[in-house]
């Protein structure tokens, strides 16, 4: 069975002095050049979001991390972040973008916000990745990068409804924490749907 590397959004905006900072968030970076290293078949996500998104509280003259109730189920409305052509977009600059064999670009539809490599929240609408994996016969994926609570915990559950074993790095995450403790219930969210936890030794063993 052919094993993948799925890095998620280690992009500036994501890391510390960034628009939607994600605590320790660049303290992943060495761990996923490591595993970009080791793990020849890898994917690099990367959020690509117009101006006015659908996601981003300025659109609705609101205060970023606020919920809006006004959909069901309710939804975090973000800082403006990760808008397309941004330096806040670009990867990380230590990140080895070299190393990957493919970048799926998400969220780039004005109202239609996209938190999974494989599909946009809508649950319907594709990325491609899915496919493309099927196409190379990969049948487990390795999981790693930003943020837990949403982005990394989306990737893993669709991974798993689509048939694929995942493991998660857990020494390679960090989570948003909006509320409190939403990492580590993400985490057990993940480990319920039958993704395995490991640690970076775990997984080069």
């Amino acid at each position: 069975m052919r094993r993948a590397l799925i890095v998620v959004d280690l992009q500036n905006d994501f890391c510390p002095k960034g628009a939607l900072a994600v605590p320790g968030g660049d303290e992943v970076i060495d761990i996923a050049n490591e595993l970009l290293a080791e793990i020849p078949l890898s994917v690099l996500t990367q959020d690509w979001h117009p101006q006015g998104h659908v996601s981003f509280a300025s659109s609705y003259g609101r205060q970023p991390f606020e919920l809006d109730d006004s959909v069901d189920p309710p939804r975090v409305l973000w800082p403006d972040h990760c808008v397309a052509g941004s330096k806040g977009a670009d990867f990380h600059p230590e990140l080895k973008t070299e190393r990957a064999k493919l970048i799926i670009r998400k969220g780039f539809s004005l109202n239609l916000d996209s938190y999974s490599a494989f599909f946009e929240n809508d649950g319907l609408t594709p990325t491609g990745l899915a496919g493309w994996l099927e196409t190379l016969g990969v049948g487990s994926v390795v999981v790693m990068g930003l943020a837990t609570d949403y982005c990394v915990k989306a990737t893993a559950l669709d991974a798993r409804k689509l048939g694929l074993e995942v493991s998660i790095v857990s020494d390679g995450v960090r989570a948003v924490n909006a509320q409190s403790g939403d990492g580590e219930a993400a985490l057990k969210a993940m480990e319920a749907a039958g993704c395995k936890i490991l640690s970076l030794k775990e997984i080069l063993a």
